[in-house]
């Protein structure tokens, strides 16, 4: 009886639990006319993913967004439009505002994915790959 009870907590862990996504799985082809999307990045739209990377300095000490990056940055890799966007960053948008961590340290980042091209309407910036209702931690 204790185990049919427990059935729903069991099956909620397993339903949120997060695909893991690494940098190099998120475009099938990078060229002079631009990238694709891999088939596992359209496969996770709109699903619960996780990645390690490292957070590219902020532009404020204290906001709701950051960018994840595959390598340490100095500086914050936005872009004016998407077809400058590199292939190693995406946008994590977070629920409330955080302080964030130094950019040398590794962290790991759970959300919802979402790809394509996309202006923000409050900064303005352009991104092709997004994590929404993101937490992130060190790795």
């Amino acid at each position: 009886m204790r185990v049919l009870a427990a059935l729903p907590l069991l099956l909620a862990a397993h339903a949120v639990r997060a695909e893991d996504l690494t940098f190099d799985e998120l475009y099938s082809k990078i060229g002079v006319l631009g990238f694709e999307f891999s088939d596992k990045v359209k496969r996770l739209a709109g699903r619960t993913v996780s990645i390690r990377g490292f957070m590219a300095p902020p532009l404020k000490a204290e906001a709701a967004f950051f960018v994840l990056t595959e390598i340490p940055m100095a500086i914050c890799p936005f872009c004016s439009s998407d077809s400058d966007w590199p292939d190693n960053i995406l946008v994590v948008y977070l629920d409330e505002k955080q302080t964030f961590v130094q950019s040398g340290r590794t962290i790991e980042v759970t959300g919802a994915l979402e790809y394509g091209s996309w202006t923000d309407p409050e900064t303005g910036f352009v991104s092709q790959l997004r994590l929404r209702g993101a937490r992130f931690s060190l790795a």
